[in-house]
């Protein structure tokens, strides 16, 4: 999920707890925003810092002035087959393609287990905000396509998109010579988004705060973990005794509009129930949870999904993506 989720997920688990109420009521407000930080931290470490550390074996940087797909999808293939080979993990970053100064080149890589290829295909360029530009899209199919000769396991989209600023990492786990895993952003959740790291954040934020405090962050840090196994990728929950992540749920993907804007809104009724409930003489009506969930969640929430329903019969829609392993070429946009 996006940042303002985690931050609200937080500050909502930090509300349920007495004390975090009655020292915001008495002008301390540092439960509430030690709950909204550590809602926000797995993420921060992990796109702030950790990926600026992570090392990776093989660097596949286009030619800008000569930008090859065939290029591309051998070099990948070839990583592929190296980690099945020897038997180890190879580390390979995907780096995007500058055109000047607010232009980039877009390309697409597929894995496609079925047909045990990898295809990239270049689209058009794109401006920072990841719009095409008109004229730019290629007259002529540009596609490369290579043979990876071993037995690909996918535990993420099958399409991954690179345009702007930094482009992604994939690790090829080589279990046997002719098995390898796929992991994407293999930087990301691991060690930061455990719940035992969490809680060394927790005991160490206690002694500064007190064990009030620290429950409260070990909440906020832990919101932050529940809501991401609910995607495709997962979280290594149990680092350092685990050393894989746990996959996800694939209800829903972290960029997706709708669970976002629920988790968020989701969170502000459970901070204002709380606020209520504990501050009984500045209410003004007496509702319980259900009350709240009902009228503030489950009616505005209905009535908003009929409306939607009620547009899409009104105007032609684009068959939406499905959320699974092998989608169709260009279906998904993971960045």
């Amino acid at each position: 999920m996006k940042g303002i989720a985690h931050f609200a997920s937080g500050v909502a688990a930090a509300s349920f707890f007495p004390w975090a109420v009655a020292a915001a009521r008495d002008g301390n407000p540092v439960h509430f925003i030690l709950g909204g930080l550590m809602g926000l931290l797995p993420d921060t470490l992990d796109f702030k810092f950790y990926r600026f550390f992570y090392k990776h074996d093989v660097y596949i940087e286009p030619d800008p002035n000569d930008p090859n797909p065939q290029r591309i999808a051998e070099q990948i293939a070839d990583a592929v087959r190296t980690a099945a080979r020897e038997h180890r993990t190879v580390r390979v970053k995907l780096s995007t393609i500058r055109l000047g100064a607010d232009y980039w080149q877009q390309y697409e890589v597929r894995f496609d287990p079925e047909a045990n290829r990898v295809r990239v295909r270049f689209g058009p360029a794109v401006n920072t905000g990841q719009v095409p530009v008109p004229g730019s899209a290629p007259k002529e199919a540009r596609e490369g396509s290579a043979a990876l000769d071993v037995s690909l396991v996918q535990t993420y989209d099958a399409t991954t998109r690179v345009d702007i600023f930094d482009g992604p990492t994939f690790a090829f786990e080589g279990q046997t010579p002719q098995r390898v895993v796929l992991h994407f952003l293999p930087w990301h959740r691991e060690w930061t988004h455990s719940f035992t790291f969490g809680a060394l954040l927790a005991a160490l934020g206690g002694l500064i705060w007190g064990w009030r405090a620290s429950v409260v962050m070990l909440c906020g840090y832990a919101a932050h973990l529940i809501e991401d196994q609910l995607g495709f990728m997962g979280s290594n929950l149990f680092f350092p005794i685990t050393r894989k992540r746990l996959s996800g749920l694939h209800w829903m993907r972290s960029g997706d509009s709708l669970p976002n804007f629920l988790a968020v809104w989701l969170s502000c009724l459970l901070i204002f129930w709380n606020l209520a409930r504990r501050t009984p003489e500045a209410a003004i009506y007496d509702f319980g949870l259900a009350h709240i969930l009902f009228y503030g969640g489950l009616i505005p929430v209905g009535v908003f999904g009929l409306l939607m329903h009620w547009a899409k019969r009104w105007r032609p829609t684009e068959a939406e993506a499905p959320l699974e392993m092998a989608d169709e070429w260009g279906d998904n946009q993971v960045g």
